[in-house]
């Protein structure tokens, strides 16, 4: 008899609790917004942070309260844009299709060894020391930070230097962010040439240290047709809205730092 009350006692407040759960659950739910499922169902999810808010369903938020632009996911592109200008009732405006790109060709063959590094592996940690172990200290550390923060798998490491898989990379710039020193860039997905290069030395202490590096000889802003690169600070830099990817530069390149890539 005892057993059986005890347990008639439980039901009750097992019973008692549940019902208030439900009440309670009822009264303070928060009900969603249907614009922002809506608008959370178009974007891609990645939640890469690109469009400068925490990820995709923050993003969805500020759209729904109307306190950011739908041409800000760069993943998505302008057709990702187009929908949520749909779906807000505004113009999505012009969206650029981005990738990332290491502006380093500072190979095993090209570049040497100046110390023996023995610390973290990582970029940030050898870059700490003296700048890096490498001869060019304006170039790629090869230890990967840059890897590891793609949410794509899309770069790797090949012949001591970062490489980027343009058909993986979604342009979200964490890689960018991550590198110590900054010789990732956002460009245009349907550039063809680039600039394999960061070092501002002088074009013979430059050469010294990479034999793959820009020299600021000038060749190459003298031949674009298009006014399109222009070296300032020793290192040639391309306009993307005038480049035509003619190829004039990489032709005139005498350190093959200019190249046609895709």
């Amino acid at each position: 008899m005892d057993i059986l009350i005890a347990f008639l006692v439980m039901l009750a407040i097992a019973l008692i609790a549940g019902i208030s759960l439900l009440v309670f659950s009822h009264l303070f739910s928060v009900k969603e917004d249907p614009k922002k499922k809506e608008i959370r169902d178009c974007l891609p999810g990645a939640n890469c942070g690109a469009c400068g808010f925490a990820g995709c369903d923050d993003y969805a938020s500020a759209l729904a309260e109307g306190r950011a632009k739908p041409n800000l996911c760069t993943p998505g592109a302008q057709t990702v844009a187009n929908k949520l200008g749909e779906i807000l009732g505004v113009d999505a405006g012009e969206i650029k299709s981005l990738v990332a790109f290491v502006k380093c060709n500072g190979t095993c063959e090209a570049t040497q060894k100046t110390a023996e590094y023995k610390g973290v592996s990582t970029c940030v940690g050898a870059s700490m020391l003296f700048g890096g172990n490498n001869s060019c200290k304006f170039g790629c550390l090869g230890f990967g930070d840059c890897a590891n923060v793609c949410t794509e798998n899309g770069i790797c490491l090949a012949d001591g230097i970062a490489r980027i898989d343009v058909s993986s990379c979604i342009g979200c710039g964490n890689c960018a962010e991550v590198c110590p020193k900054q010789i990732i860039d956002l460009i245009p997905r349907d550039a063809k040439t680039f600039v394999m290069c960061s070092n501002t030395e002088n074009g013979a202490a430059a050469r010294k240290n990479c034999k793959n590096a820009c020299i600021g000889c000038k060749k190459c802003e003298k031949t674009c047709p298009n006014e399109a690169i222009t070296v300032a600070n020793n290192l040639a830099v391309i306009d993307y809205d005038k480049c035509t990817n003619c190829g004039a530069c990489v032709d005139a390149c005498p350190t093959a730092c200019l190249k046609t890539l895709f």
